[in-house]
């Protein structure tokens, strides 16, 4: 396997793991209610709760292997259960860890419940409900979908489903009316301020920087450019011509898009490295309809260019690069070679 599989295990079975411990928290609420139907009994429900807390763990640990195999972000495997220490999104990464050792403990103390006691094991439960939001605020906070419409839409589903049954609980409960208020006005808030702050965070941009990724990895740079001190930084001409040569990788994500990424070193007139990536719509004629990219650019001692495709004509692609205040217009003729995994050409670049 590529890293690049890897990583699509990586997002896929991280996504599954919610929906399944969605699936657990909301039929750990229903078997509290001895909910049932004609061909559902209440051993059958409180047994899919149980099965879908083992396959979330599974997932789970699907989720922690491939991200450490791929190795394309600094994690270790400490990381999964020592929360906060990593260096990559220490945070909302440590969230994950945090979601993770709660789920385990649930799974240990629920195989050894004979052992510790009705109480013990029932006061341990509890941490399925503490789980299950943390592990929300991980994905929407590390995940690289985040921004994508079908991880918010998975989101929202997962936010809705516990919604209603809690919803379902509180209303039957034998509770006086002012606590089950309280209750219902706290998780509502709870709801709320996690939706402002995706929408001020993860799902505006710059997140990446913000979330605590190591600047090597914004943008998926190579692992080439330069990462110098501002003192060093060089000033690169108000115009120039460069010559590129690199490799081509295409692949298939999950959601039926294809990801095309060039890597080219710079030579001629600027010697740098250079990096797109793309995602699109396969067309039957051949080629991509855009639907997402990035751009990273450096040259020895300049700082790292950052920025996005605006132009894509047949083998012209124009992008719009930016570090700090300084922003590029680069022009780019591509020429594929027959094998289909090399490309050369010429970048022509001028301050925007």
């Amino acid at each position: 396997m590529t890293p690049s599989v890897y990583w699509y295990f990586t997002r896929g079975s991280g996504a599954v793991a919610l929906l399944l411990l969605t699936a657990s928290v909301a039929l750990g609420i229903a078997t509290s209610l001895r909910w049932r139907t004609r061909s559902l009994p209440r051993f059958a429900v409180a047994g899919l709760h149980r099965n879908a807390t083992l396959l979330a763990l599974l997932f789970v640990a699907l989720h922690v292997v491939t991200t450490v195999v791929d190795g394309f972000a600094p994690i270790g495997w400490k990381d999964a259960v020592v929360p906060f220490l990593s260096p990559y999104r220490p945070l909302w990464l440590g969230l994950g860890a945090v979601a993770f050792d709660l789920t385990l403990a649930l799974v240990l103390t629920s195989l050894l419940r004979a052992r510790l006691g009705y109480r013990t094991w029932r006061a341990t439960h509890w941490l399925a409900y503490a789980s299950w939001p943390v592990a929300l605020v991980h994905a929407l906070g590390t995940g690289s979908d985040a921004r994508r419409g079908f991880m918010e839409a998975l989101a929202l589903a997962c936010v809705l489903a516990v919604a209603a049954t809690l919803a379902l609980r509180l209303a039957r409960s034998a509770a006086a009316p002012g606590r089950r208020l309280a209750a219902a006005a706290g998780a509502l808030l709870a709801a709320l301020v996690v939706g402002a702050w995706y929408r001020g965070g993860p799902g505006a941009p710059g997140w990446a920087a913000k979330a605590g990724t190591p600047a090597r990895l914004l943008a998926h740079p190579p692992a080439a450019s330069a990462r110098t001190s501002t003192a060093s930084f060089v000033s690169l001409p108000a115009s120039f011509t460069a010559t590129l040569a690199g490799t081509l990788r295409e692949s298939q994500t999950g959601d039926g898009l294809v990801d095309v990424r060039i890597d080219a070193t710079l030579g001629g007139g600027v010697r740098g490295r250079l990096r797109l990536v793309l995602e699109g719509e396969p067309l039957d004629e051949g080629g991509v309809r855009l639907t997402g990219s990035g751009v990273a650019f450096a040259t020895a001692g300049s700082p790292l260019y950052e920025g996005s495709i605006v132009g894509l004509d047949g083998d012209l692609v124009v992008a719009r690069v930016a570090a700090g205040s300084a922003a590029l217009d680069l022009r780019l003729r591509l020429r594929l070679a027959p094998d289909q995994s090399t490309v050369t050409g010429t970048v022509r670049g001028s301050a925007a």
